[in-house]
């Protein structure tokens, strides 16, 4: 027996077909070869945005313990800033460039303030941001009632 031929339709959607995909060939790796710049960018540049975050964060933890440790009722010349060091010591590298600038603290009779300064870590070579941030609080005393 014999097969009966394909409807005409059939016909013109098969070709229609076998021409576009011929046209197309090697479309995939030029595509690939355009936008992938584009998506590196965007992925070094989401790092280190993170890296700056951290670094903003771990500068503020440190002087918020500078505080802590400054504000303290007859607390000892300089305990601010050894605490603060002591912090980014213990951080990791997420702060560069911190030493340089040693945690400062600011003590008057009622308030303290510190200062932590640096630079974020580089994910992008040649690229760093400067990072500072201050923390302040009053000063434990004794008050009259």
């Amino acid at each position: 027996m014999r097969r009966a031929a394909p409807p005409r339709w059939r016909r013109a959607v098969t070709t229609a077909r076998c021409r576009l995909a011929a046209g197309d060939r090697g479309a995939n790796p030029v595509e690939l070869a355009v936008v992938m710049p584009l998506i590196l960018v965007l992925l070094f540049a989401s790092l280190q945005v993170a890296a700056v975050f951290l670094a903003r964060s771990t500068a503020l933890n440190a002087a918020q313990s500078g505080v802590n440790a400054e504000r303290v009722y007859d607390a000892a010349a300089g305990a601010g800033p050894s605490s603060a060091t002591r912090f980014l010591n213990a951080a990791g590298g997420w702060l560069v460039g911190w030493e340089k600038t040693e945690p400062s603290c600011v003590t008057t009779a009622t308030e303290v303030t510190c200062t932590v300064q640096g630079r974020s870590l580089s994910v992008v070579p040649g690229v760093d941001f400067p990072v500072r941030q201050s923390a302040h609080g009053t000063v434990e005393r004794v008050t009259d009632p």
